[in-house]
């Protein structure tokens, strides 16, 4: 007699779920070095018990259960013998692989995209990151109406009800393509807004800095520390989700955007990059992405590689980059410094976010990258509006000044263009001449 689907009754996970972790190495896939180890942490970000990690070493998936059927049944006595509510796989399960080893195990099945989902559903704060994660959940979700449920199964019917009629999993499939549909509607709206603030920057020749980076390197940190912000940083993965823009002002450069996008992880489900495009575009659309990478990590270079993947997904591999070492803190007789290529460009910064060593330094890097946008001008400052230079000393490069013989200051100064316009709608600052700064000059 054949055994009856498990009837699964919830679609997330809870807190506190009994949970056993199978991390499964394909010989064919490549594997960052500490996956077991981030695997792990994934699940414990979601709040989950976990009872046991098996690892398994296989050279080909199985059609039917991914694992082969004696693992599968060694897994099955696992799960009765330490009650497990829950079973996570590392890598990406068909809707049937899901639904036979739910059978097979007589508990919940999820993979990681599902585990990497419910994370996201619980760090989502914002109206769009809300909406973001419920529509890559539904589309993850509206793959595995087949058969999964024992309810949808059963056939509407009875007095008056019987006929054409629909199935139960045909209503659900209906319901979730509604709800996708206006999902993206409303998405639609907040990218209208996102792309009117660009444009706006773009008038105004406002230079825009995108934060990227693996989960957990610190950016939100590093984001506070060039903002003064306080978005919520916490030495876990994910900690934090919503996109946040800042307009900052920069020394050496003026006044700037700095976003702080969604953090990457190593095979980033394809229906989350899909529902977080309009945020990601925020990346695509910078003049400088700062690619924050975590100095103390040991598997840190297999981490670059995965981020490097995904801004490529997202077409950011084009634009000019600086990696930042952060948290050198935590390494040994690590000190501040700026790497050059061999035209003199800022390629690498190693700085603390943390306790801001060298983060002066990253300034100096920023102005670099930033010159395109940058302009040499001399401007005149009335005796009332001295005041002024000082503002100017604390964000822009002056090159020289001096005082005529009415005591009004002479200053050659170097800043971006967007400041410069600032600068002059002051009262008593007046434009003697302007000329764009050559890359030569900043080098």
């Amino acid at each position: 007699m054949a055994t009856e689907l498990f009837d699964r009754q919830k679609d997330a996970v809870g807190q506190g779920e009994r949970t056993i972790l199978v991390y499964i190495e394909l010989s064919s896939n490549r594997h960052i070095a500490n996956g077991v180890e981030e695997f792990e942490q994934l699940a414990t970000s979601s709040g989950l018990n976990i009872i046991q990690t098996l690892t398994v070493k296989r050279s080909f998936a199985s059609a039917k259960l991914f694992i082969g059927k004696g693992k599968a049944e060694e897994l099955s006595e696992l799960v009765q013998d330490h009650e497990i509510d829950l079973v996570i796989f590392s890598p990406e399960l068909s809707p049937s692989q899901e639904r036979n080893l739910e059978k097979s195990l007589q508990c919940q099945v999820m993979d990681r995209t599902g585990l990497i989902l419910d994370i996201f559903s619980l760090r989502a704060r914002s109206f769009e990151g809300k909406l973001q994660v419920e529509l890559a959940q539904l589309r993850h979700l509206s793959t595995r109406l087949v058969r999964g449920w024992t309810h949808l199964e059963r056939q509407k019917g009875g007095i008056g009800l019987r006929g054409p009629g629909e199935t139960q999993l045909e209503t659900d499939r209906r319901l979730i393509g509604q709800r996708i549909k206006y999902l993206n509607k409303r998405l639609e709206k907040v990218d209208k807004q996102r792309e009117l603030g660009r444009k706006s920057r773009t008038k105004n020749d406002l230079p825009m800095i995108a934060l990227a980076g693996y989960t957990n390197a610190g950016k939100s940190t590093l984001f506070n520390q060039l903002t003064k912000a306080e978005v919520y940083a916490d030495d876990k993965l994910f900690a934090t989700l919503d996109s946040t823009i800042r307009r900052v002002i920069l020394p050496a450069s003026g006044e700037a955007v700095i976003a702080d996008t969604v953090g990457f992880i190593q095979d980033l489900p394809h229906d989350l990059v899909a529902a977080f495009k309009s945020t990601l575009e925020e990346t695509s659309q910078s003049n400088v992405l700062l690619h924050v990478v975590d100095a103390a990590d040991a598997h840190n270079r297999d981490k670059i590689e995965q981020v490097e993947d995904i801004i490529r997904q997202i077409d950011a591999d084009k634009i000019p980059s600086i990696i930042v070492m952060n948290k050198i803190d935590a390494v040994e007789s690590c000190a501040p410094r700026i790497d050059y290529d061999n035209e003199g460009n800022a390629i690498r910064v190693w700085l603390s976010a943390h306790t801001g060593e060298g983060v002066d330094l990253l300034y100096q890097a920023l102005a670099q990258r930033l010159s395109g946008m940058m302009t040499r001008a001399s401007i005149q400052l009335e005796v009332q509006s001295a005041y002024i230079r000082s503002e100017i000393y604390n964000v822009g490069f002056i090159h020289e000044e001096k005082m005529n013989e009415f005591g009004q200051w002479l200053l050659e100064i170097n800043v971006t263009r967007h400041y410069l316009k600032r600068l002059l709608d002051k009262q008593g600052v007046s434009l003697l001449w302007e000329q764009k700064t050559p890359q030569s000059q900043l080098t």
